[in-house]
C-alpha cells in the first residue's frame, strides 16, 4: 500500500474489482490530461477491491504495477478476505469517501460499490467500462429499473436481492444525475440509450496505444476464450466443439484463455483441440498491443470485439467475431442472454462476422 494512500489533499477515488476496470481509469486519467481537463484534481487513488480469483489477482498487481508507474497511488484492499473483512474495508474506507469529490468505479452493479456509494459525498461520478456490463447498465438506468447483470436478468431476485434491495435502490438514486451531481460513462462500448443529463465519454485506448506498441504480426490466427460456458450460458460441450471447428476453419494456433475459465475446461480445449492455451498476464487489449499477435484475432460475442479494434488502431490485425448459436445456450440460460450477444457483436465496429459454426 502506498503511505500516501489516504492523504488528504487525493479527491479522486477509483474503485475497481478486475483487470479491465482498472486498465479503464487509466485510460480515463489519461483522457482527463489529454483533453486539457487536467489532471484529477489532487491526483488519483486506485482502491483494488481484491478478488479471491488467482488469475484475476495476478493480473490486478501487474496493473497496479502500471498505475503506479503512471504517478497513480494504489490501495490495495482484501475486501473478500474472510467474513470480516467487508466490515473492516469500509470502515477503513469511510474517511476517504467522505473527502472525495470525485469517484469513478468500474462495477455499477457490485454489491460492495453500492454499498460504497451510499457513503459518499462526492459531486462527480464516473462509471468506466466493466466490459459488455457497461451497456445493460446504460440501458437500465435509462429506463430506471433496478441494476441486475444480464446473465441473471428474467429470474426472480434471491433473498439476498431481497435483503440488498435498498442499498441497491440508493445506488441507482446516487448514479442519477441531478442540479447537485455530475454523472459520466467513459465508455467504448454503443450506447443505444441514455438518462438525460449523463455524459458519454469515449474511450479511444490512447493511453494502451501510447504505452505499447505498435505489436509484431504473426501470420496465423489468435483465439479468444469467453467465461460464457463458466456463467451458465452457453454449455460446455457445445463451446468445446464450436471452438475446434473455428481454429480448425481459420487455422489458428493459441487460444487466450478468459480469466475465468475454469483449469478444467482448458485443459480439456487443449488436449481436444491441440491449441496452444495462454493465460495472460494482463488485460488482452494490452496483451495484443504489445505483441506477438496473429493477423486475425477469433473471439465470439465479448468485450472485446469492441475494444480490439481500438487498441490495434492503425494496424493490419482483423478483428473476427464469431456468433453463438441458439442451440448453444443452456435450459438455464436468462431469456435475455441471446438477444444480448447478438447485440454485442451485431453493434460491433471494424469487425468482421462469421456466421455461427456448426457444433453438433
Amino acid at each position: 500500500m502506498s503511505p500516501r494512500a489516504g492523504s488528504a489533499g487525493h479527491q479522486t477515488l477509483a474503485f475497481v474489482e478486475s483487470p479491465v476496470q482498472l486498465l479503464n481509469v487509466l485510460e480515463w486519467a489519461h483522457a482527463q490530461t489529454l483533453h486539457s481537463h487536467g489532471a484529477p484534481p489532487g491526483g488519483l487513488t486506485l482502491v483494488v477491491l481484491s478478488p479471491i480469483d488467482p488469475m484475476t489477482r495476478g493480473q490486478l498487481r501487474r496493473m497496479a504495477e502500471l498505475a503506479r508507474e503512471d504517478g497513480h497511488e494504489v490501495r490495495w484492499e482484501e475486501a473478500r478476505g474472510g467474513p470480516l473483512a467487508p466490515f473492516h474495508t469500509i470502515g477503513g474506507l469511510s474517511g476517504l469517501l467522505r473527502r472525495a469529490d470525485r469517484v469513478v468505479l468500474g462495477d455499477p452493479f457490485s454489491r460492495y460499490v453500492q454499498l460504497l456509494l451510499t457513503i459518499t459525498k462526492a459531486h462527480d461520478l464516473v462509471v468506466v467500462d466493466d466490459g459488455t456490463a457497461t451497456m445493460e447498465f446504460v440501458a437500465q438506468l435509462a429506463r430506471g429499473e433496478r441494476l441486475v447483470r444480464w446473465h441473471r436478468k428474467g429470474g426472480r431476485p434471491g433473498p439476498r436481492d431481497l435483503i440488498f434491495a435498498p442499498v441497491s435502490s440508493s445506488a441507482r438514486r446516487r448514479l442519477t444525475p441531478s442540479q447537485n451531481r455530475r454523472v459520466e460513462i467513459f465508455s467504448s462500448m454503443p450506447m443505444d440509450e441514455t438518462l438525460a443529463g449523463v455524459t458519454v465519454t469515449a474511450n479511444t485506448f490512447a493511453w494502451t496505444r501510447d504505452r505499447f506498441g505498435p505489436p509484431r504480426i504473426t501470420k496465423g490466427a489468435d483465439m479468444v476464450g469467453t467465461s460464457l460456458v463458466e456463467t451458465g450460458v452457453v454449455d460446455g460441450d457445445r463451446y468445446l466443439e464450436a471452438v475446434r471447428s473455428l481454429a480448425k476453419a481459420h487455422g489458428a494456433t493459441r487460444y487466450f484463455a478468459h480469466r475465468r475459465e475454469s483449469a478444467e475446461k482448458l485443459h480439456r480445449l487443449a488436449v481436444e483441440t491441440g491449441l496452444e492455451i495462454v493465460r495472460p498476464d494482463l488485460p488482452l487489449e494490452l496483451i495484443a498491443r504489445r505483441g506477438p499477435i496473429g493477423r486475425t484475432i477469433l473471439s465470439f460475442p465479448s468485450t472485446v470485439v469492441h475494444t480490439l479494434p481500438l487498441a490495434l488502431s492503425g494496424t493490419e490485425v482483423r478483428v473476427a467475431v464469431c456468433d453463438i448459436d441458439p442451440a448453444w445456450l443452456t435450459e438455464n440460460a436468462s431469456p435475455r442472454a441471446q438477444g444480448f450477444l447478438s447485440g454485442v457483436t451485431g453493434t460491433a465496429r471494424d469487425v468482421h462476422r462469421l456466421s455461427a459454426v456448426s457444433a453438433v
